[in-house]
């Protein structure tokens, strides 16, 4: 019981010293809503009114049908110019695409050849470059067969796709990026408020007054992971409740109780990172460095930015042994497909195992930092 006690009066003098902390009560309070809220709306990685430009060499019915078709809000109405001015067209950006239609292209379509259409795309912008380019192949084929099928049916496909998109059916990227921001910032917030927490001790010489202390680096340790942990998941409540359910009118598919509940399994591992960084680092600007090369490849590769399935099998394996990458997983699962307890529990018990192995790893490390203060 007296280890209880200590770890519970320790813990309210971490929320003391971080109420105090006005930067860092601003930080945390920034980083669950204005900065959410900007990730979702200021941020589009969509193809949204692209300016095209369109060599008409043809001056058909069908390549003016073409040129019609490029309409918002994906693309911008098309400009027609000259086959002379492409290159001072793209090399000054005016133009994201320009779309080249050769002579007797709508005669060779009719006598049932294969004429070519040359597309020259500014690959600086690579997402919508990419994009782009599949929808202009998709509208130009459509037209061209719609073009031909108004005699008889001639040209009919064979094969009807009909795709169902499921758990997001309107592709709205806010649904994703603003529930990952909040993942993210649960890593990132956990990570920095137990590792700064630290640093402040040794910076104020308070770590000398837990020395003469009856208290162990464990229960130092505890007290510091549930006190952040506490102010990390009220703030991750707002966030999901009010910025993202009702702000931004996001659905969530799940339980939020749920999902709270395994942010706070996934908080006992990050805030271990946290402590364990913050017994490398001397001073803020070297846990800030050692937090960058942490943070990074936890959200670049634990599948919250890209899927893992696009990186080599090697990186995938690595990852596993990051708590980020089922917490993740699991907090997909969650929010955007609904699942149950009876379906996640394998990756929160996977995030509790790494938990426990980070936090025993943070401990020997803590203690050995603080017998060197003795």
């Amino acid at each position: 019981m007296r280890g209880l006690k200590n770890i519970f009066y320790l813990g309210r003098k971490e929320l003391y010293s971080f109420v105090n902390d006005t930067m860092l009560l601003v930080f945390v309070a920034y980083a669950f809503s204005v900065s959410i809220y900007t990730a979702a709306r200021g941020v589009s990685f969509e193809l949204r009114n692209a300016p095209v430009g369109i060599v008409d060499l043809d001056q058909s019915q069908l390549s003016r049908r073409i040129a019609s078709a490029l309409t918002p809000p994906y693309f911008m109405t098309a400009e027609e110019i000259s086959f002379a001015e492409i290159d001072e067209n793209m090399d000054f950006g005016r133009y994201t695409f320009v779309l080249v239609i050769p002579e007797r292209f709508e005669a060779d379509v009719i006598a049932g050849k294969q004429p070519e259409l040359q597309v020259n795309i500014d690959a600086t912008i690579v997402a919508h470059a990419g994009i782009g380019a599949g929808y202009l192949q998709t509208i130009i084929t459509r037209e061209v067969m719609d073009f031909l099928n108004r005699d008889e049916g001639r040209f009919e496909l064979p094969v009807t796709v009909e795709p169902r998109v499921m758990f997001n059916p309107n592709l709205n990227q806010e649904w994703f990026i603003s529930v990952m921001q909040i993942i993210n910032h649960i890593t990132l917030l956990a990570i920095i408020l137990t590792g700064a927490a630290l640093i402040r001790e040794r910076e104020r010489g308070t770590v000398d007054h837990l020395l003469v202390m009856p208290i162990t680096p464990a229960e130092i340790m505890a007290a510091k992971c549930w006190a952040n942990g506490v102010v990390i998941l009220i703030a991750a409540a707002f966030a999901l409740i009010v910025m993202v359910q009702i702000v931004l009118q996001v659905p969530i598919a799940g339980s939020v109780s749920l999902f709270l509940a395994g942010a706070a399994v996934y908080l006992f591992s990050a805030t271990a990172i946290g402590i364990f960084l913050g017994t490398i680092a001397r001073s803020m600007p070297q846990l800030s460095l050692l937090i960058m090369l942490t943070i990074l490849p936890m959200h670049m590769l634990s599948g919250g930015s890209t899927p893992r399935e696009s990186q080599p099998e090697i990186v995938q394996w690595v990852m596993n042994l990051a708590p980020s990458t089922h917490f993740i997983a699991f907090a997909q699962a969650i929010l955007y497909r609904g699942a149950g307890l009876a379906t996640v529990w394998p990756y929160l018990l996977l995030v509790a195992v790494l938990g426990v192995a980070f936090f025993t790893v943070a401990l020997l490390r803590f203690r050995r930092a603080m017998a060197s203060m003795q």
